[in-house]
């Protein structure tokens, strides 16, 4: 019990620093102001292919709004990820590191496992926060027409998977350098080239297009923005969030032994 305490402290801490930066806050508006454009310019593209539609009584039926805005406006929204993640995630460890309160964190009576996990739910946390100042988007879409709510729901949980899988890498980089803009490169570097897989997989064929598919972090996510959970993508995502958990658990164990 003692354990939960020490990691909810630890990832409220965090969630706290968040609003007590620039950092935390530059981060939560430019997501904002980005998002906005990009819902603004899908409805428009809609509200454009709608009208073209109007003169085809055969094509008209195709306009979904499910898969003509919820789809393309959360897929626009894991490319800010993609940005704002690394911005994010960059200071967990870094500014430990460089104000030696680290040293101070790892004397306390708290574990390695207590103080990694505490600080990626914080960063969790605040992506979630992130997340729910766009629900007046979906509110939006209901005014406009009748989106189903499951498509919806599962689209968050899309964006809220991969981005938990952001802020894990972030945080193994950040452990791993005291300079927080070198692991903001290293983080975003590396998920850049998990992003590059899924345009690999439609180049390859044979057994490297299976390969780099099912190691894609991307097209895993288009069936959940469809609607459709399966429970392999759930799998994936979660062992992928533990697995860079435990690198991080390595390294940050590593510097109570010297």
């Amino acid at each position: 019990m003692t354990g939960i305490k020490n990691v909810f402290a630890i990832a409220w801490r965090e969630i706290r620093a968040y609003f007590a930066t620039p950092v935390g806050w530059l981060c939560l508006c430019a997501f904002m102001a980005i998002s906005a454009v990009f819902f603004v310019a899908v409805l428009g593209l809609y509200n454009m292919q709608a009208t073209e539609m109007q003169f085809n009584p055969y094509a008209g039926t195709e306009m979904n709004i499910d898969e003509y805005l919820v789809a393309p406006f959360f897929g626009n929204t894991t490319v800010i990820l993609l940005f704002i993640c690394p911005a994010l995630s960059m200071r967990l460890f870094s500014e430990d590191r460089k104000t030696k309160s680290l040293e101070l964190l790892l004397t306390s009576p708290v574990t390695t496992t207590e103080i990694v996990l505490g600080k990626y739910l914080g960063a969790v946390g605040f992506l979630a926060i992130i997340l729910l100042c766009t629900g007046h988007y979906p509110l939006q879409l209901v005014l406009l027409g009748e989106p189903d709510p499951g498509v919806i729901a599962s689209s968050y949980l899309a964006v809220f998977l991969l981005g938990s899988c952001f802020m894990a890498v972030g945080l193994l980089f950040s452990s791993m350098t005291e300079n927080q803009i070198v692991a903001l490169v290293l983080s975003f570097v590396t998920l850049l080239g998990f992003w590059i897989l899924g345009w690999v997989e439609e180049l390859a064929s044979g057994t490297l297009q299976e390969v780099v598919g099912y190691a894609s972090l991307i097209n895993r996510m288009e069936d959940m923005t469809k609607g459709l959970i399966h429970t392999k993508d759930l799998v994936y995502y979660v062992t992928f969030i533990c697995f860079w958990l435990f690198a991080t658990h390595q390294r940050v164990e590593a510097y109570r032994w010297r």
